[in-house]
């Protein structure tokens, strides 16, 4: 019963139960990724009349965070190239970073130097900045 409500009221968690029927009425499976999200177009290229274009999208393995799609879906989802990675042998570029989702909010986020979430404690100041008082005080 629970699974049922969380599919039924949150997109985050995957996907909705409307997203799901969708999905099962006109969407063909076209690939899957490497953290597991699969992605979808309409049933056989056809293109929405509403959109003037193939309907493409994708249905999240877990938590819903657009971050987690790794650059060669990215293109595909976006229609910037028109073969998904699954029909080309996508190999990325020698200068390109293993992708990453964002990190912010977790335990591996980026924390520079003077955070207070870097060490724990605040740095000293170091007299290079003077506080702002209205005028008249």
């Amino acid at each position: 019963m629970k699974q049922f409500l969380l599919k039924f009221f949150t997109w985050w968690n995957s996907q909705t139960f409307g997203t799901q029927l969708w999905t099962w009425r006109f969407g063909e499976l076209v690939g899957e990724d490497s953290e597991g999200n699969r992605y979808y177009r309409t049933r056989d290229g056809k293109i929405d009349p509403t959109l003037g274009f193939e309907r493409r999208w994708v249905v999240y393995n877990g938590y819903a965070e657009a971050s987690r799609v790794g650059p060669d879906w990215h293109g595909w989802l976006h229609h910037t190239v028109d073969v998904p990675p699954t029909k080309e042998n996508y190999q990325p570029r020698e200068w390109q970073k293993p992708h990453q989702p964002n990190l912010t909010g977790t335990p591996l986020a980026h924390r520079p130097s003077g955070s207070t979430l870097a060490s724990g404690r605040r740095p000293k100041a170091t007299g290079d900045y003077q506080a702002w008082t209205p005028p008249g005080q």
